[in-house]
C-alpha cells in the first residue's frame, strides 16, 4: 500500500485506518475483535474481508466501512493486517480482548434455519469433523466421519455445520442421522444462524470453531497433538474464547482419547 503500516506507534485520532484480512477466514473471525480497539483510539476503521464474511460482520463494533476483498478501496491514512493487531496493542495473555461474544447472528436467518430444522425434540449438537483439504495442516487437524460416529451418543440431534463434504465421508453421512445442508449454506451468516440453534458445537480446528466461539456458544474443539499456536499447550481452555473447551490428542495422529472425553462430556450434557 502507498501508506504506512500501523503497528500502534502513531496516533490515529481522526485518521482512516484500513484493517485487512490477509490470511484465513478463521483468522479474520478471531482478530476482527480488535477493530473496536482501533476505533476507540479515534480512528475511522475500514475493514476489508472476503465476501463470505461480509454479512456476518455487519454487526461488528467499531467498523465505519466494510469492503469486500478485491473491490476498490477508499482513501486511508494507515493500514494494518488483522493478524498484526495483537502486536500493535502489545497483547499478552492477560490483555487479550476476550469478551464472551463479539459477533451475533441475524434474527431472520435464525428463524429461517429453525424452520429448516423443524420441531426440536432433543438437544442439538453442531458438528464439524473436517476443514478445507487445501489447508497445509489439514491432514493433522481433520478426521474422517466414520471413526467419529461411535462417540456420538444417541440422546442428541446432530447437525453438520460444515459446507464441504469429502467423497470419503458420503457413505458414512448417508448411514448416519446427521442433518447436512451443504450448498444451502451460502455464507458465514447462514452458518452463524444455524450455529445459534445448537446447544453445543463440536469442531476440529476450523473457521467454524472460531465462529462458534465469537458467538459465545458452548464449543468443544478437537486439537491435534501439535496444535496451531493460538491454542497454546497444556490447557483445556482458551484465553481467546471463554466458551471454548479444548480436547487434545494424547499421541500424534490418535484421536481416541480426545473423542472419548467428548463422548463422556456429551453423556453428561444429555443428563443435564
Amino acid at each position: 500500500f502507498p501508506v504506512p503500516l500501523w503497528l500502534g506507534a502513531e496516533p490515529v485520532k481522526d485518521k482512516a485506518v484500513l484493517l485487512h484480512s490477509e490470511q484465513g477466514l478463521g483468522d479474520a473471525i478471531q482478530f476482527c475483535r480488535y477493530a473496536k480497539l482501533v476505533a476507540d483510539l479515534g480512528a475511522r476503521v475500514i475493514l476489508e474481508v472476503p465476501g463470505p464474511l461480509l454479512s456476518l460482520l455487519h454487526c461488528l463494533d467499531g467498523v465505519a466501512q466494510f469492503v469486500e476483498a478485491g473491490m476498490p478501496l477508499p482513501a486511508f491514512d494507515y493500514h494494518c493486517p488483522l493478524m498484526s493487531l495483537p502486536l500493535a496493542f502489545k497483547t499478552t495473555l492477560d490483555t487479550i480482548p476476550a469478551s464472551k461474544t463479539y459477533l451475533s447472528s441475524n434474527k431472520s436467518g435464525v428463524d429461517y434455519w429453525a424452520g429448516k430444522l423443524g420441531t426440536k425434540t432433543r438437544p442439538r449438537i453442531g458438528l464439524v469433523w473436517s476443514g478445507r483439504p487445501e489447508h497445509k495442516n489439514d491432514h493433522h487437524r481433520s478426521l474422517a466421519l466414520d471413526p467419529l460416529l461411535p462417540y456420538l451418543p444417541h440422546d442428541f440431534e446432530y447437525v453438520s455445520l460444515q459446507k464441504e463434504l469429502r467423497d470419503a465421508d458420503r457413505a458414512a453421512l448417508e448411514q448416519s442421522s446427521i442433518k447436512y445442508f451443504g450448498d444451502q449454506l451460502n455464507d458465514f451468516a447462514d452458518t452463524a444462524a444455524l450455529c445459534e440453534l445448537m446447544d453445543a458445537v463440536v469442531s476440529v480446528d476450523t473457521s467454524v470453531a472460531h465462529l462458534a466461539g465469537a458467538l459465545g456458544k458452548k464449543t468443544w474443539v478437537l486439537l491435534p497433538d501439535v496444535p496451531d499456536w493460538r491454542w497454546l499447550l497444556d490447557r483445556d481452555d482458551s484465553p481467546w474464547y471463554p466458551s471454548i473447551k479444548l480436547y487434545r490428542q494424547e499421541r500424534i495422529g490418535d484421536w481416541t482419547g480426545a473423542l472419548e472425553r467428548v463422548r463422556v462430556d456429551l453423556a453428561a450434557l444429555a443428563r443435564q
